[in-house]
């Protein structure tokens, strides 16, 4: 028995195989598949979905998009670590071409915006400020664990363990997730161990 366990263990290591406390993985740590992107700006590297904008110059923000089902109510779990720039979540967001998003954001940026809920193409921008006061004081220069908790219209954000951003909103209540690599200097964004949880 004490076999079995360690082999399932192993098996579900970094948590790409199966399912664990209910969540399931939306990133199998080995390819994109169900993920729809700019080739050039995307890759699997050691079990980490990678965006990089080096080399490849972008004139707007560009997304991986999840492309298998859309979302409601949900716990959302990623890890993730910025070189430098901007990047994000999206959820309960609408694909539109090219790879563009428009909708909810938990946001992050190199030394900024981490724990924020953002307006993607939209015209609200900022809505809740979730790095002065918050974020700021737990990001760390690595690996960062973001959870997105959307039910009804209740968002939550939280970074490494820190509430961050709390929302009632209903402009949206389902739509895809996605990935950002944002428009500017040439940067780098990982994102690993990303599950997710249906709520009824």
């Amino acid at each position: 028995m004490r076999f079995l366990t360690v082999f399932c263990a192993l098996l579900c290591f970094g948590g790409a195989l199966c399912a664990q406390d209910g969540f399931e993985p939306l990133f199998d740590g080995k390819t994109l598949s169900g993920w729809e992107g700019d080739s050039r700006l995307w890759r699997v590297e050691n079990g980490e979905i990678v965006g990089s904008t080096d080399g490849v110059k972008i004139t707007h923000n560009t997304f991986l998009i999840y492309r298998k089902a859309e979302f409601g109510d949900f716990v959302l779990r990623a890890e993730v670590k910025l070189r430098n720039g901007n990047s994000g979540i999206q959820f309960r967001s609408t694909a539109l071409d090219d790879y563009v998003v428009h909708g909810y954001q938990a946001d992050m940026a190199h030394n900024n915006w981490w724990g924020s809920i953002y307006d993607e193409k939209g015209k609200r921008g900022v809505m809740v400020n979730g790095w002065k006061g918050k974020a700021q004081y737990v990001v760390h220069p690595g690996w960062n664990d973001v959870s997105v908790h959307c039910q009804g219209n209740r968002i939550r954000v939280t970074v490494n363990g820190m509430v961050t951003s709390e929302l009632e909103d209903d402009a949206k209540l389902k739509g895809v997730i996605a990935l950002q690599l944002h428009v500017g200097p040439e940067m780098e964004a990982r994102f690993r161990n990303i599950r997710i949880k249906a709520l009824e």
